[in-house]
């Protein structure tokens, strides 16, 4: 593979601090007699200017010199010392996305025909000694939903575009083409005939067509959790090995609004080597184009030694379409795209000059023209060897369009082939030809500037960290409205994905235990279903799915899509508790029908879930089986409705579990209690396992639960007291509930938190709540405008109902707004859980509802007022996955100063006092003043913002939103250099936090009571040895093909386990509030995770499982591939912070 090298080291990583500092004394005493002081002087000066330029030098890393991982052999000599926490370490490079925006001025100015650029000119001999390759590469961008849903697209396009590539590219061989999504290509599949797909892979396997990027879709990458996005890459991927036969190694993403680092470290993981990307602010790739930066190495901000990096192409103008991709005139671009002469049902250039048919009087003209606009674009670039891409949205639906295309450009490609002394040379081509070609020619010829310290994994070209967000296509208009946009859909995605990996998890332990037996039958007989719900997953990570800027009917198709898959996983998962409870003591097939069903219950795709009201009879016991999908033990108060408080809890052993009872509370201006009541108990849950508890009635000697007592503030208008309840009324003007960490306070007539006593130190953290709404007159699914400043709606005078007892305080408030029906509602919660998780944290939730027309243009927002010094510094998450540094500009609207959260933002001062929110469904967020965060909560959007899609936002359904806050303050000395590059990483107990957020406890009920009389034995399920470190985390734990489960021809291993070693903040808390252990020097003891069950062998793998882990995945030294295939013989595996890593797996039961 043309360009690649060893692992990269630190450019300087052999200049440490104190031979620097044994140099200063040298200089000292010897510059009065020693000549080579001079030399000495003139290292001193670089070290100066390097220390100034990039930091003080990191400290080597561990790792032999030319391996990005030490051999198994070395592990247990040479203990891993790279860092684990990250605290403030980052990975110098050329380029940073912050030094970007620190230099921009963001003055918009108008580049003449090229407006968002200069006029490009060229002298002309810069091809004399390299010419200049163009490859043209033919595509069509295919939505997988958009103003149509993916099934109508299908009919309607996409299986035509399919037939048409086949039956064009087989004409003639110099034709190429490139395709990216594999559900239209699966459902193309399924259609064609045996004769056209071995077309297609005949095509494939000769070059002519290329599958780049080979995902499920085109993923969005601002909201996509980093799990769904490697879902749906191996989905795709996995189709595309087993079907065509190839694995891509290019990656395409022309259309996602803004690009992650997470995503490029995905894709190298993955095995991919170059990535392609488009839609990044008008005024970066101006930037990057003025210094011929258009093509980096992006490195990940962590990885200080570049074993990720991944060459990256930047296309340079405004779109992807023919007239902003031939060269920086879209009035002359326009002029060779001939699918928009008459005939075809394209839109005729808007510059006035329009495509004319090539032909022996003309070809000379038109050639030279083009190759004009193709010099040009060349300029911007470092190398000789150019891409144009010939495409567009779903085009090349019929053959005459694609040989309009074809014949006119082949004649072009003639005339210039033909002529020498132009010195260029034009042809189709695909991706790989083109980067292929690059990399032929950057071997070839040293592209490196001065002073620039690249990669190892391609030299030439500069290394770049940070990642495009937030993105603007033109006159400041920046996408950060669809961080928001159909907030319900985005929280139902994210119910969708940690619902499929409990359930690959769950069946991934069934087919474990029954391997051969019958019941493995009953995981067997739904694998059609998992595939299903996977593929809808995918199928919502689409750039224009989760992002919420599809159609009404495409939305409702994506989440009839999502529901139904729901509805089936927690049907499995319900009858695999009664197999995973029973697996010691009867491994036959199952009843059809399971004893339990999932507590949790949806009706509708587009209403929010409720909990199962639960009866008990007197004189019997309802089964509650809890499910732990994470790795550590829980410790956690759980909570079901009950419709008679007069019940109690008992454990599985059937002894007493104290509790408390609450009432039921909903967003009813008129009615505020249901008359139904919550009961809370603290659970104890084992690390991937299920426990047993029983709501029971008639009991003798079963300690029933405390009542909480209730206090209320009504306003005007009088609130009853429900039933069995203690009420008192509410007349001071501010309130207070306490647990054992927190105090928290609150202003009784506005029902908003106030400020946060810590009874630990006695801090107090002021967080003033405020709930606000934007107004907006050019506000879209994509755009965020709002014509000011968000306006406070809470008025004096709503209602309040505070709840206490031993478990849980809750304060209640139905807010007085001006409208006649408020908007939103809100609870916030303290535990008094000792010792768990819950006690650290503060809940909130929102129960939002914007459907009335009175909120018509307006977006709505939760905003924390803290007196913390942030500097206008704050962090957000990428996918999940690592924190980026965001920093409010002035320079910039308020619009271009939000950024998407998926799960998690932060701001702190320079001492380490931390305001955190973590949510469970991806939002946007800013910090528009010093200590304040806000969060955006949903939309309502009358106009169409002029992005294409031809409507506003105003499906908008009743929704909860929920964060858990969390307030910390450093247990070390260090301060954090805020205004510094590198992103500061979640403590250990944040990490905690969003897992028990993220990744809830599943609840399952007995569908019938048991009698009291019958006393079953005590009913769990362990499948681990112990929960694992803090800071290790089971991405994912499943069966990649569970079709293929029983058959033993195939040589791959049957099961899938991904880990991840957290980064993170060791200047916190390390013990993750309590109890937590963490990796030592790295080591992992793989094969002694599981109980009764035993690991047969063990692979490293990519992340997509088509790749050994050593083979095509980073910069990886020769020598060290042998060994790295390995693991231990006592199963002793490396994890590194960070990264993620992966590994296929054979199990047995323990005989």
């Amino acid at each position: 593979m043309a360009g690649r090298r060893g692992s990269q080291t630190l450019p300087y990583s052999k200049v440490k601090t104190k031979t620097s500092r044994r140099r200063k004394s040298q200089l000292r005493d010897f510059l009065s007699t020693n000549i080579f002081c001079i030399g000495i002087i003139v290292s001193l000066g670089v070290f100066i200017v390097v220390v100034l330029r990039y930091g003080i030098p990191i400290p080597p890393s561990t790792r032999p010199q030319n391996s990005s991982y030490p051999s198994f052999s070395q592990r247990k000599s040479s203990p891993l010392q790279r860092s684990t926490s990250l605290n403030g370490t980052y990975s110098p490079v050329d380029i940073s996305t912050k030094g970007l925006y620190d230099k921009i001025q963001f003055l918009d100015v108008d580049g003449g025909p090229w407006k968002q650029g200069w006029v490009v000119k060229y002298k002309g001999d810069e091809w004399n000694d390299e010419k200049l390759k163009v490859f043209v590469v033919p595509h069509s961008h295919n939505d997988p939903g958009w103003k149509l849903t993916v099934e109508e697209y299908y009919m309607r396009q996409s299986r035509h575009i399919l037939d048409t590539i086949v039956e064009t590219l087989s004409r003639d061989t110099r034709r190429k083409f490139i395709w990216e999504e594999m559900s239209y290509l699966e459902r193309w599949w399924r259609d064609a005939s045996e004769s056209k797909k071995q077309s297609l892979i005949n095509l494939v396997k000769n070059g002519q067509l290329e599958i780049v990027g080979g995902g499920w879709v085109m993923n969005d990458e601002a909201n996509s959790h980093y799990f769904a996005i490697i879902e749906q890459m191996m989905e795709g991927n996995m189709w595309l090995a087993d079907n065509v036969g190839v694995v891509p190694k290019n990656a395409w993403a022309i259309d996602p609004f803004g690009y992650s680092a997470t995503m490029a470290y995905l894709l190298r993981r993955m095995g991919f080597e170059n990535m392609l990307i488009q839609r990044t602010h008008y005024e970066v790739k101006k930037e990057l184009a003025l210094h011929q930066n258009l093509e980096f190495l992006w490195r990940q901000v962590w990885d200080l030694e570049g074993t990720a990096d991944i060459f990256v192409h930047m296309m340079p103008f405004y779109s992807y379409d023919v007239p902003h991709t031939c060269g920086p005139e879209p009035a002359v671009c326009c002029q060779f795209d001939f699918a928009r002469t008459h005939g075809f049902s394209y839109e005729f250039c808007p510059w006035g000059e329009h495509p004319v048919e090539t032909n022996p009087s003309n070809v000379q003209e038109r050639a030279l023209k083009l190759l004009d606009q193709y010099r040009k674009k060349s300029t911007l670039y470092r190398t000789n060897t150019l891409l144009i891409p010939l495409g567009d949205d779903f085009r090349y639906v019929t053959v005459d369009e694609a040989e309009a295309q074809f014949r006119n450009y082949q004649l072009l490609f003639d005339y210039i082939n033909s002529n020498p002394s132009l010195n260029a040379e034009a042809m189709f081509g695909t991706l790989e030809d083109y980067f292929q070609t690059l990399r032929a020619e950057a071997e070839k010829i040293n592209f490196s500037r001065a002073g620039e310290l690249g990669s190892d994994e391609l030299e030439g070209f500069p290394s770049l960290s940070g990642d495009f967000f937030t993105y603007a296509d033109r006159q400041q208009d920046y996408w950060s409205g669809y961080y928001v946009s159909r907030p319900f859909f985005k929280a139902v995605d994210r119910v969708l994905e940690e619902t499929l990996r409990a359930s690959e998890i769950m069946f991934a332990l069934v087919m474990a235990y029954c391997q051969r037996h019958s019941c493995a039958k009953f995981p067997i007989n739904f694998s059609d279903k998992l595939t299903a719900a996977r593929r809808n997953l995918a199928l919502f990570q689409h750039h224009d799915g989760v992002t919420g800027t599809a159609k009404d009917h495409v939305v409702e198709d994506y989440g009839l899509r999502m529901h139904t898959s729901l509805d089936d996983l927690k049907i499995f998962m319900s009858k695999s508790v009664e197999v995973l409870l029973n697996i010691h003591n009867n491994k036959s097939t199952p009843s059809l029908v399971s004893q339990f069903e999932a507590e949790e219950v949806r009706s509708k795709y587009n209403v929010q879930p409720v909990h199962r009201v639960i009866e008990v009879p007197e004189g019997s016991a309802q089964s509650i089986v809890l499910f732990n999908p994470l790795e550590q033990s829980r410790e956690e108060i759980v909570m079901v409705i009950v419709t008679d408080p007069d019940i109690c809890v008992l454990s599985s052993n059937w002894s007493s579990v104290r509790s408390q009872i609450a009432p039921e509370l909903q967003h009813e201006k008129d009615k505020l209690f249901t008359e139904k009541h919550r009961v809370f108990w603290r659970a104890s849950v084992p690390p991937l396992g299920l426990q047993t508890y029983y709501i029971a009635n008639g009991y003798a000697g079963c300690e029933k639960p405390r009542h909480s007592k209730l206090k209320i503030f009504a306003g005007l208008e009088p609130v009853s007291c429900p039933a069995s309840y203690t009420c008192s009324k509410l007349v001071e003007d501010t309130v207070e509930v306490q647990n054992h960490l927190h105090t928290l306070t609150f202003d009784t007539k506005h029902g908003l938190l106030q400020k946060v006593t810590n009874h630990k130190d006695h801090s107090v953290t002021i967080v003033e709540e405020e709930i606000g709404m934007y107004s907006s007159m050019g506000s879209g699914a994509y755009l965020f405008k709002p014509t000011g400043e968000a306006q406070p709606i809470i008025q004096a005078g709503g209602r309040l109902v505070i709840s206490e007892g031993p478990l849980m305080q809750e304060v209640y408030s139905y807010p007085k707004v001006s409208w006649e029906d408020t908007p939103i509602s809100y609870s916030t919660r303290i535990y008094n859980g000792e010792n768990t998780v819950q006690g650290f944290f503060i809940e909130k939730e929102y129960h939002v509802d914007l459907l009335d027309s009175n909120f018509n243009d307006r977006e709505l927002i939760a905003r924390f007022k803290t007196q913390i010094e942030n500097k206008q510094i704050f962090y957000s998450d990428l996918n999940g996955f690592q924190m980026s540094r965001r920093e409010t500009y002035d320079k910039i609207p308020l619009q271009g100063n939000y950024y998407p959260m998926p799960s998690l933002a932060f701001l702190q001062n320079a001492e380490g006092h931390r305001f955190s929110i973590h949510s469970r469904q991806s939002l946007g967020v800013a910090s528009l003043r010093n200590g304040w965060l806000e969060i955006m909560l949903d939309r309502r959007l009358t106009q169409d913002d002029g992005r294409g899609l031809g409507q506003g936002v105003l499906d908008n359904r009743p929704m909860n939103v929920i964060f858990h806050l969390l307030i910390e303050q450093k247990v070390s000395v260090s301060v954090n250099d805020l205004a510094g590059p590198a992103p500061l990483n979640p403590s250990l107990l944040s990490h905690r936090v969003s897992g028990h957020l993220n990744y809830p406890m599943h609840i399952f009920v007995s569908k019938k009571a048991e009698e009291k009389s019958g006393h079953s034995p005590p009913k769990s399920f362990s499948p681990l040895i112990s929960s694992l470190p803090c800071d290790v985390h089971i991405v994912g734990f499943k069966v990649p093909r569970p079709l293929k489960f029983l058959d033993r021809t195939t040589k791959d291993l049957r099961f899938l386990l991904i880990l991840q070693k957290r980064g993170w903040d060791s200047s916190y808390c390390n013990k993750g509030g309590f109890g937590c252990s963490t990796l030592t020097n790295g080591v992992f003891d793989l094969f002694s995770i599981f109980n009764d069950l035993s690991i047969q062998e063990a692979r490293a793998a990519s992340l997509n499982t088509l790749h050994d882990y050593i083979e095509n995945v980073g910069s990886i030294d020769e020598r060290h591939r042998k060994q790295l295939q390995e693991i231990t013989s006592d199963g002793e595996i490396l994890l590194y912070p960070m990264e993620l890593q992966a590994y296929k797996l054979e199990i047995l039961p323990k005989q």
